[in-house]
């Protein structure tokens, strides 16, 4: 039986949320039986192309998608597909920007093509704009989506969700969607004494509060409100030290208000990173401030990790596997996040493997689905 291959669609393969998932379900699938490649929208090499080179797959470099200007992006694509004729799966991880690739993939008769939700983006709210609390780039680019999205269900064969959240927004009412798990390799993660003293210990950090958080420097993020906290923090712990995991074009920004608010010397910012398991453990607690997200594979790690876990209230709550998360209002005073983590620092971790497992987010059993879905496809 041949191979089939699947044509996995990104903006690039860095480490982010949905990039990291899907290397999850790579890593672990019959490579025998499916193989994924991958179309990309960017030029330069990428943290995961090594990997997935190593693993078999191929990697198409494309132009970036204009969402105003398109037909130099459909043109490119169409010789593509004139080229590569061996697919019958596309897989689109783009969000709203799915209806751009999809609509050349139905233009081609290509029998599968599927719309994967990964964020559920937030309302535009005016007091938001006025208060400069979201900025007017934000609140263009939302629009923008927002006009997008209502194409997904023209082009799209199937539709796929990190979550409810996502999947609804999304999808709305005209589209019923699957929800595939960002499941994560549970066992690599969990908490593991040995392997935190000895983290703790190279990076200088015994005797000390960890305070971290995994994840690309972009607005969506608010890393500024992280910083808050953790100003906050330090004033009432000295002793705290704040681990920033990941890259981004907002890096350089935060470096520069941490240095504003004179915490730099406490901060350690350790850029993109392969041992992202093993970092895990040497944290104490995890802060996740985002202004939206669809389910964040970060926060399933960290619990799986055993961490004290503290979220924006905006976040689904699909995402409270264990009693190690707690959901609080990024419109409230930093110092009050502050305080709620002084008031769990003395819990031990916990191994949440079993709870990571039972709830359905352990990446064997969520493969096998992923594969026979696949499967199913090509052998229609």
């Amino acid at each position: 039986m041949a191979t089939t291959r699947v044509l996995q669609v990104f903006t690039v393969m860095n480490r982010g949320g949905a990039e990291s998932m899907i290397m999850n379900y790579y890593r672990s699938i019959d490579k025998n039986k499916v193989q994924f490649d991958f179309l990309v929208h960017r030029k330069e090499r990428a943290a995961f192309d090594d990997e997935i080179e190593s693993l078999g797959g191929k990697i198409y470099r494309m132009n970036p998608i204009s969402p105003f200007f398109p037909g130099a992006y459909y043109n490119e694509l169409r010789k593509f597909f004139e080229e590569h004729k061996e697919y019958t799966i596309v897989h689109s991880h783009l969000n709203t920007f799915s209806c751009f690739p999809l609509k050349i993939a139905k233009e081609f008769n290509i029998p599968c093509r599927i719309a994967h939700a990964h964020i559920a983006i937030e309302p535009i709210r005016l007091k938001d704009v006025l208060s400069n609390s979201e900025s007017l780039k934000e609140t263009f680019k939302k629009l923008v989506k927002f006009q997008l999205k209502k194409k997904i269900h023209k082009y799209s064969t199937h539709s796929f969700s990190c979550g409810e959240k996502a999947g609804k927004w999304l999808f709305k009412e005209k589209t019923a969607f699957t929800i595939m798990n960002n499941a994560i390799d549970a066992k690599a993660f969990a908490y593991d004494s040995i392997v935190s003293d000895t983290y703790k210990k190279e990076h200088d950090l015994e005797n000390k509060l960890v305070i971290g958080h995994v994840g690309r420097f972009t607005s969506q993020k608010n890393h500024s409100y992280i910083l808050k906290i953790f100003n906050q923090l330090v004033q009432k712990k000295e002793d705290s030290v704040l681990v920033f995991i990941g890259d981004g074009p907002l890096r350089a920004k935060i470096e520069e208000e941490a240095k504003s608010l004179s915490i730099d010397d406490k901060i350690r910012f350790l850029g993109v990173r392969t041992d992202i398991p093993q970092l895990y453990q040497m944290l104490d607690v995890f802060v996740f401030p985002s202004f939206y997200e669809g389910l964040p594979v970060t926060l399933i790690e960290a619990q799986a990790a055993g961490l004290k876990v503290f979220a924006s209230d905006r976040i689904t709550r699909e995402v409270h596997l264990t009693k190690d998360i707690e959901f609080l209002p990024i419109t409230i005073s930093p110092e009050v996040w502050a305080d709620k983590i002084l008031e769990k620092i003395s819990e031990e971790k916990a191994n949440n493997f079993d709870i990571v497992k039972n709830k359905g987010y352990d990446i064997q059993k969520n493969t096998e689905i992923f594969q026979d879905f696949y499967l199913k496809q090509t052998h229609k």
